[in-house]
C-alpha cells in the first residue's frame, strides 16, 4: 500500500513542477560529456605508419644443422648493427669452406633510422619463432624486410614473381576509379625511372609508392614496378587499396585513406563512427 500512496502521490503533482536535479546526476552527465570530447579529439592512425605489422613470411623446410644455425644467428647480428647506419645491406657468413648464407635487409626509405633498427630486430625476433633455422627464409614487415639462403637455395627466386598480393575493400565508382588509378600508376613509373629507387606521392586522393632491392639497377627497377603495376591492375583492379610484392620490388596505394588491413574509412578528410550511450 505505501508503494500506492507513493504512486498516487507523484501523479498528483501539477505537470509544471521540474525534477530536481542531483549531484549525483550531474556528475554522470559530465562524464558522458567528457567521453565524447575524449573521441572526437583522438588521432586517427596512420595505415602507412605501423611499420612493424607483419605483412607475409616464406620459409624452407629444410632446417640447418647446429653449425649453420651458429653462423645464421651471427649474420643476423651483422644485419641488426647495419641497420641503425644504413636501410639496406647484404652480407655474406661462411659455414664453412664448402657453404655459406648470404643475407639481406632494406627498410623502406621514408622511416627513421630509429624506426628501421627497431623494425630489423624485430625481424630477428620473428624469424626465429616463424622460420627457426630454415635453409631460405623472408619475412616482410610493413617498414622492413630480410631474406636469407644458402648457396643450395640462391637463384630461387631472381625474377619479378608474384610474391604476395593484398586487395582492400571494392570500390562502387569503378570508372572514375579507373581513370584515377590509371593516372597515378602513370606518374609513380614516370617517378620511379628519375628516383634512387624508392618513389612515393600522394596524386589526387592516391597516396602510392614503390620500392626497389637496394642495389637494383635503374632500368631493372623500373622494370619490376611496371610488372608490379600490371599485376596490382589484374589481381586488385577494384580495390580501394593494394600491396603488391613482388621478389625484388613492392608497390602499394590506398584511396581516402582506406588501407588493406585497417577498418577506419575516411572520406574527404572526415571520418565518420558511431558512438553509442547507455543509460
Amino acid at each position: 500500500m505505501s508503494h500506492l500512496r507513493g504512486f498516487s502521490k507523484s501523479l498528483s503533482q501539477p505537470p509544471n513542477v521540474v525534477p530536481k536535479i542531483t549531484s549525483e546526476m550531474k556528475v554522470s552527465h559530465s562524464t558522458i560529456l567528457l567521453s565524447l570530447t575524449f573521441f572526437l579529439f583522438l588521432p586517427f592512425s596512420n595505415p602507412f605508419s605501423d611499420y612493424n605489422t607483419l605483412v607475409y613470411k616464406t620459409c624452407a623446410a629444410q632446417t640447418f644443422n647446429y653449425q649453420s644455425s651458429q653462423t645464421l644467428n651471427s649474420l643476423f647480428q651483422q644485419l641488426i648493427a647495419q641497420s641503425s647506419q644504413q636501410r639496406f645491406f647484404r652480407t655474406t657468413e661462411a659455414v664453412n669452406d664448402d657453404t655459406a648464407i648470404s643475407g639481406l635487409f632494406q627498410c623502406r626509405d621514408d622511416i627513421s633510422k630509429e624506426e628501421c633498427f627497431s623494425c630489423v630486430n624485430l625481424l630477428h625476433q620473428m624469424s626465429n619463432t616463424l622460420c627457426s633455422d630454415s635453409i631460405s627464409a623472408r619475412v616482410q614487415l610493413d617498414g622492413c624486410y630480410f631474406h636469407y639462403e644458402t648457396e643450395e637455395t640462391a637463384g630461387e627466386s631472381r625474377s619479378n614473381n608474384l610474391l604476395h598480393k593484398e586487395c582492400g575493400k571494392p570500390v562502387v565508382e569503378y570508372v572514375k576509379f579507373k581513370e584515377l588509378m590509371e593516372e597515378a600508376f602513370a606518374t609513380l613509373e614516370t617517378g620511379i625511372l628519375n628516383s634512387d629507387g624508392f618513389y612515393s606521392v600522394s596524386y589526387k586522393s592516391v597516396k602510392i609508392m614503390a620500392q626497389c632491392e637496394g642495389d637494383l639497377e635503374t632500368c631493372d627497377c623500373s622494370s619490376c614496378v611496371n610488372d608490379a603495376v600490371v599485376v596490382g591492375k589484374e589481381e586488385c583492379g577494384t580495390s580501394l587499396a593494394a600491396q603488391i610484392y613482388l621478389d625484388k620490388c613492392f608497390i602499394s596505394y590506398d584511396i581516402l585513406g582506406n588501407s588493406v588491413a585497417g577498418n577506419t574509412v575516411k572520406q574527404d578528410g572526415v571520418f565518420s563512427f558511431t558512438i553509442l550511450i547507455s543509460f
